[in-house]
């Protein structure tokens, strides 16, 4: 069972739109995730942006990879280590704890999710 922040069963994080590594609405990972796709975020405009700027633009739908493109609100799936960097630049989405799969203290410390959650 995957597990969350808090050690608990990890809940979904979102299948409308269908996010996670594997597309099951999760923030699951495994050895196949190098990306570590863990952290349950509310995408924001700026970080959007952000991501696009780094080369990631997760805004333009791209039907051939069943992609809808995000908007501000959706909730998704992201990498720890692109949250980390969106955190030191002053601009990471608030966390859904609850959804962020345990691996994520692996790059983030709990303090920095806790104080970044979503309440």
């Amino acid at each position: 069972m995957a597990k969350n922040v808090f050690g608990e069963k990890l809940l979904p994080c979102s299948t409308a739109p269908m996010t996670g590594f594997y597309r099951n609405g999760c923030c699951e990972t495994g050895e196949e995730d190098v990306g570590m796709h863990t952290v349950c975020v509310e995408l924001t405009t700026q970080f959007l942006v952000f991501s696009k700027s780094r080369g990631n633009d997760l805004s333009t739908p791209r039907p051939e990879f069943d992609f809808p493109g995000l908007r501000p609100g959706d909730r998704w799936c992201l990498c720890a280590t692109r949250w980390m960097e969106a955190y030191q630049s002053g601009c990471a989405p608030r966390v859904f704890l609850e959804a962020t799969h345990e691996a994520s203290l692996e790059i983030i410390p709990m303090d920095l999710l806790i104080s970044s959650a979503i309440r």
